[in-house]
């Protein structure tokens, strides 16, 4: 099958093999990878470096008639001095080939690609090329350093010219590879952590560059990379790998069918980043509208209006997030449940609570707070219903922090920020204090106590204790006045997390300190309509769980469909 019927035969699998990563990036679509068209562009690869992209033409060269002149041509500059004389490298054992080559095709190792020309000490203004130079989406030099040579790098000591291949070779910059194509002026020299490739005649630099990108080289570099923390592959690791080198007319004709492919899936790509963003465009303003709605009977007519279109609307685990939100929105607006006017008024609950903590003051069981300021009208986010108060937060918590030593608690469970789930109030893995193998001092907390984190970017972590235990002293252990459950729900919502953020950006450090948690205004609800407002909230969000839980195993399916294709195109 030609790859262009390959792509076009199959697009709908290319552009909705979607996969959600764990961490956010730029956009409203930053979790999203776009999996199918990644596999695609691994595709495209493999079948060049396979000799299966373009036919073979019986008129080409052989590349067996090209490794020889290269040799000649090699051998002459030793001679002259030119490039210092390598260490033979043994010869390509079968177990090293990865796959057949195609007629016409030879099996080298990288140091019979290409040469390096060497290393010097900068004397003079040169242009520093570094790993952060390269675009690697583009494989060009994009952002080179002039500097004056007093100012050079420990690392800028290899000399490189217009058509080296560099190579970075410290994972995660694997693939920040570059063809240089400018005549860099002044001359140009490149970090020590690149490998420099400057191929021979009749070896085609940018075909090289597609070689080092493909899966095979990669699954190559990865089996013999070592290190930990910044994974690596040396100099004599990388040039003795094996290239499959087709005739030059061969590589030319890939390098242009790669080329046109490239620019197909770069296509494919601008097209479904621009669907996806204009469908959470759409989502997120049909949600406001419920949140806008003016009364009940509003809301039920934009309710029934987005019901209309559920299944078009909520197909992505953004959309879903998005409906979760704004549900928790309208939750703490008083929207989400009926209220009933023969409540007992928050005001009444809001002055009991104030009696209790007095009375707790006076029995030396918590601390006496500094008196909160008012609320001024200004401040309030929104209307609430008749019965519902404005208030601090500080006036319905105690932030008890007791800092114990964690050796006399190894029993106990111990939770950090790192374990709890952002937004959602689930703590996702259990450890004991014993086997977080904690040492400095952590805070204790308690059954039915809410813990929430202080420190950024964990903000919206926070949990309802169901067990005695130890948490990090970022974490603030706090004494609910209210119901547990629904002021953890307010504690996650974004009318909670905008005032966060603005008193965040008051202080110096990324932590927010008790006054300005203190200070934060929540909406309080009449006793009676706190349960049912949690309820509700847990109802829902069980039901956008259940919602994502078939999305991701429908992702899952067009996941393995891309995966299958790809194999099929393959074998």
């Amino acid at each position: 099958m030609a790859v262009e019927k390959l792509i076009t035969d199959h697009i709908d699998i290319w552009s909705s093999a979607l996969q959600t990563r764990s961490t956010a990036g730029r956009g409203s679509n930053g979790k999203i990878d776009l999996y199918g068209i990644k596999k695609l562009r691994e595709l495209i690869l493999e079948l060049a470096v396979r000799g299966k992209l373009v036919p073979q033409d019986p008129n080409d060269e052989p590349a067996s008639e090209l490794l020889k002149r290269i040799a000649a041509e090699k051998a002459e500059l030793v001679k002259q001095g030119k490039i210092k004389k390598q260490k033979p490298l043994p010869e390509i054992s079968e177990d090293e080939k990865p796959f057949e080559l195609p007629s016409g095709w030879e099996w080298v190792r990288m140091d019979h690609v290409g040469h390096d020309w060497g290393q010097k000490t900068p004397e003079n203004d040169f242009t520093y090329i570094d790993v952060g130079s390269i675009n690697k989406e583009l494989g060009i030099v994009a952002e080179p350093t002039i500097m004056q040579a007093q100012d050079a790098p420990s690392r800028a000591r290899k000399i490189v010219r217009r058509n080296t291949v560099v190579y970075s070779t410290v994972r995660p910059y694997l693939l920040n590879i570059a063809v240089i194509n400018d005549d860099f002026h002044p001359e140009p020299i490149a970090s020590t952590a690149f490998a420099i490739v400057h191929p021979w005649e009749g070896i085609s630099a940018t075909f090289i560059y597609h070689y080092l990108r493909s899966p095979v080289f990669i699954n190559y570099v990865e089996s013999c990379q070592t290190g930990i923390a910044y994974p690596a592959i040396n100099d004599k690791q990388f040039f003795a790998g094996v290239v499959a080198i087709p005739p030059l007319e061969e590589q030319l004709r890939i390098v242009d069918k790669v080329n046109d492919l490239m620019s197909l899936c770069a296509q494919l790509e601008q097209q479904s980043l621009i669907s996806l963003d204009a469908h959470q465009q759409l989502v997120e303003t049909l949600l406001a509208t419920l949140t806008d709605s003016q009364n009940a009977e509003e809301l039920a007519e934009n309710w029934a209006r987005i019901s209309q279109h559920f299944d078009t609307l909520f197909t992505t685990e953004a959309s879903i997030d998005a409906l979760k939100q704004t549900i928790l929105q309208l939750a703490v607006m008083g929207k989400l449940v009926a209220q009933d006017p023969n409540d007992e008024p928050a005001s009444e609950l809001l002055k009991r609570i104030e009696q209790e903590k007095a009375q707790l003051v006076k029995e030396g069981k918590i601390k006496k707070q500094k008196p909160l300021p008012p609320i001024s009208d200004d401040e309030k986010p929104f209307e609430l219903p008749e019965g519902w108060e404005w208030c601090r937060l500080g006036s319905v918590i105690n932030i008890r922090a007791e800092l114990v030593k964690p050796e006399n608690y190894y029993d106990f469970f111990q939770v950090a920020p790192d374990i709890i789930e952002k937004g959602t109030g689930k703590v996702i893995s259990q450890r004991t204090v014993k086997e977080s193998g904690i040492k400095g001092p952590n805070s204790r907390f308690y059954k039915n106590q809410i813990v929430y984190s202080k420190i950024r970017p964990s903000l919206s972590k926070a949990f309802i204790a169901e067990y005695d235990g130890l948490c990090s002293a970022d974490m603030y252990p706090l004494d609910c006045f209210l119901n547990a459950g629904y002021l953890l729900k307010v504690i996650l919502s974004e009318v909670f997390l905008i005032q966060v953020r603005a008193a965040e950006n008051r202080i110096k450090m990324p932590k927010l300190n008790i006054e300005s948690l203190s200070n934060i205004l929540i909406p309080v609800p009449p006793a009676g309509i706190q349960s049912a407002v949690f309820s509700k909230i847990s109802q829902m969000d069980t039901f956008c769980d259940t919602l994502k839980s078939r999305l991701q195993s429908a992702q899952q399916t067009q996941l393995h469909l891309a995966d299958a294709l790809t194999d099929a195109a393959l074998n």
